[in-house]
């Protein structure tokens, strides 16, 4: 089974053009699964979980945000919402709602803003490392931001991508490249320009949150109070030996939560 690409495209409140393009994997008439990827990462993350998902008979669906695989629009000035509206363009063009809206790391803020905004769409989410309320450590803000650093050397950089986004143990060199700073540089400003309560609590859909142990971003204690906040509205599964990248690290654990969540044999 191969990706297929797809585009779809919107006008924004000023008029402005934003093509929308990503790729798609599975039965077209399956229950779809969007994935939205991480800090100026592609959509190609997700690859290793899609390709499983589909041969159980998902349409997995991975949009490519704005900077990355063609997909163009205004980079400045935008918020979580302006960006949710993206997805949103995505799920009604591409697939058949309500989905299943999965988030890693600050897609996981992306997509509770877009189940927040077109709750419609939304049937649940699943959240890998979801961070947002609990700040991470200076280390890992530092780590974080040499990853997006095309000073450092390919080593310091390397080093970097260990630092922030893997456990002890886990080898980094699958995540050396696919790094974007455009596209890191207009996330971080849409988080700034959005405030978390707009957010935080998805609109108030079902979560699945996957949170690994030694995630040094987004902290445990993030995953932990949305728990305790929302109770039996969120299903909370930890994974040891895994970082904030946490997909390349655990694969097969992630999965076997999704699919224990969605209830697939």
């Amino acid at each position: 089974m191969d990706f297929e690409s797809y585009e779809a495209g919107r006008r924004d409140g000023e008029g402005r053009e934003i093509v929308l393009r990503g790729r798609s994997i599975g039965p077209a008439d399956g229950p779809a699964i969007v994935m939205l990827a991480s800090l100026g990462r592609p959509g190609s993350d997700f690859d290793i979980i899609a390709r499983p998902l589909a041969d159980k008979g998902f349409r997995v669906i991975l949009p490519e945000p704005r900077g990355i695989g063609g997909s163009s629009g205004p980079m400045e000035g935008l918020t979580l919402h302006d960006l949710a509206a993206d997805v949103a363009c995505v799920i009604e063009a591409v697939a058949r709602p309500p989905v299943v809206l999965v988030g890693h790391a600050f897609g996981n803020r992306l997509a509770r803003t877009t189940a927040a905004d077109h709750r419609a769409l939304v049937s649940r989410l699943v959240l890998l490392a979801c961070g947002g309320l609990i700040e991470m450590p200076e280390e890992a803000r530092q780590a974080l931001i040499g990853c997006f650093d095309e000073t450092l050397s390919p080593e310091a950089h390397l080093d970097c991508v260990r630092r922030g986004f893997f456990a002890e143990g886990n080898d980094p060199a699958v995540w050396r490249d696919g790094w974007s700073k455009p596209v890191m540089l207009m996330q971080s400003s849409a988080v700034r320009r959005t405030p978390v309560e707009d957010w935080w609590e998805a609109g108030g859909q079902p979560l699945l949150v996957v949170q690994a142990t030694e995630d040094a971003i987004a902290l445990p204690a993030n995953a932990h109070d949305l728990k305790a906040r929302l109770g039996e509205r969120v299903t909370l599964v930890e994974l040891t030996h895994a970082g904030h990248a946490m997909l390349p690290e655990q694969p097969g654990r992630i999965l076997e939560a999704m699919t224990a969540y969605l209830g697939c044999k």
